[in-house]
């Protein structure tokens, strides 16, 4: 059975925590870097030489580069590596390469998943590092990786620098569509961990992994990728004459969904420092700004049909109400270190930043200030529809093909 250590914050001082990260379109948690690991010692007498050699360059490849990336993650310009692309998309490549050669430490039984203790320092537990002898807990951080790679990939495409007045208009749907293929992907990586390799753990290890990695912010992670293609999609279609005032309501009340199915997920773990409160304070703002563009739409569409004014003009207040809230929890956000900025408003944004103050002062009741509460309490409901975009389908790779010749040998498990 795997075994557990976590390691005090205080000692070693290896997580690094950047009291500042610029400007965020896309929160992306804090990465999770693993620690050197001597696979010679624990393999040796189990596998060829050449496979064991393997294992540790792939491996050590991944620590160091993912140690040069954690403080650069949300800055905007990469450095060009020798293979022509960027630092980010090379770390990707190199988790990609790894996998297929890890997976032939736990398919099949293999009695060797015990023989190593697999060890990451951790960004949103209070422990700094949890290392477990159980070769499942190193597939379930590289997937994770993996996510939160494509997470920083989609903040990076999508920041403002990206919209400058000189940008083809074209280039930046191109932008935008790729950002919303990236969400997907990384809810793919973050729904197949959930599903398929947390229950590969033990439960007395599941109880024990740090909060990075716990079922919770996991779901709450895949939701938030979702929430974020909704929102991008939205914007396109603000943006497009040919959508109708119907389909984008539809858009922003499956984004409501999201972002609440999310906080469910989130609100009660205990993520009291930096990146972890961050992310639950990131998914509150979030949840609370697509109610408010949601009950705009659906009080524009309740004028021009039969509905009484006193209706419409409640779900019009409560925009308002759910508008001036999210710019209050915009501003926790970002001051929550580490500290970020909110770039200029765009997509979505932009235009609930825009409309509300100017279409909604003149068509809603006067309310008094303090009634703040039953504002949105007497708000008509919110239609229910049916969430439409769906985490990618992702499957394992096959086992790298040097795991095929008769590599393992007669050695007697760890207990």
């Amino acid at each position: 059975m795997g075994c557990l250590l976590s390691t005090p914050e205080v000692a070693g001082g290896a997580r690094r925590r950047p009291r500042n990260i610029g400007e965020v379109v896309v929160f992306v948690p804090g990465l999770r870097i693993p620690r050197p690991l001597d696979f010679a010692q624990p393999l040796g007498d189990g596998l060829s030489k050449s496979l064991v050699e393997r294992l540790s360059a792939l491996r050590t490849r991944i620590e160091v580069m993912a140690g040069q990336e954690a403080p650069m993650t949300t800055k905007p310009r990469r450095t060009a590596t020798q293979h022509g692309g960027s630092t980010l998309t090379d770390l990707q490549q190199a988790l990609e390469d790894y996998l297929p050669v890890l997976l032939g430490l736990v398919e099949n039984g293999n009695w060797l998943k015990h023989n190593l203790r697999f060890c990451w320092i951790n960004q949103e537990d209070d422990v700094e590092e949890t290392t477990m002898s159980d070769s499942w807990y190193e597939v379930l951080s590289v997937l994770h990786l993996m996510a939160v790679l494509l997470l920083s990939q989609a903040n990076l495409l999508l920041l403002p620098n990206k919209f400058t007045s000189g940008y083809q208009s074209t280039a930046l749907e191109d932008c935008k569509r790729a950002s919303i293929d990236i969400f997907l992907k990384a809810a793919g990586y973050l729904d197949f961990a959930v599903q398929k390799v947390l229950p590969q753990l033990p439960l007395e290890l599941r109880n024990d992994l740090p909060l990075d990695l716990s079922e919770g912010v996991l779901k709450a992670l895949c939701l938030q990728a979702l929430g974020q293609g909704v929102e991008i999609q939205l914007g396109m279609a603000i943006d497009s004459i040919k959508a109708t005032l119907a389909v984008k309501r539809r858009l922003a009340c499956e984004m409501v969904k999201y972002w609440h199915q999310a906080e469910e997920y989130i609100k009660d773990l205990p993520l009291a420092n930096g990146w972890g409160e961050k992310q639950k304070l990131f998914i509150q703002w979030k949840h609370i700004e697509a109610k408010a563009i949601a009950y705009y739409l659906h009080g524009l569409i309740l004028e021009e049909g039969n509905t009484s004014a006193g209706i419409a003009a409640a779900a019009l207040q409560a925009a308002e109400e759910y508008l001036k809230e999210s710019k209050m929890a915009c501003d926790s956000f970002h001051v929550t270190l580490p500290s970020s900025r909110n770039p200029p408003p765009w997509g979505a944004s932009k235009y609930l930043a825009e409309r509300i103050p100017k279409d909604i002062s003149s068509k809603t009741i006067n309310w008094d200030s303090q009634k703040h509460e039953m504002i949105k309490q007497v708000a008509p409901a919110l239609p229910d529809f049916v969430l439409s975009l769906k985490p990618d389908e992702y499957q394992l790779p096959s086992t790298d093909p040097s795991w095929n010749d008769l590599q393992v040998q007669n050695v007697v498990p760890t207990k």
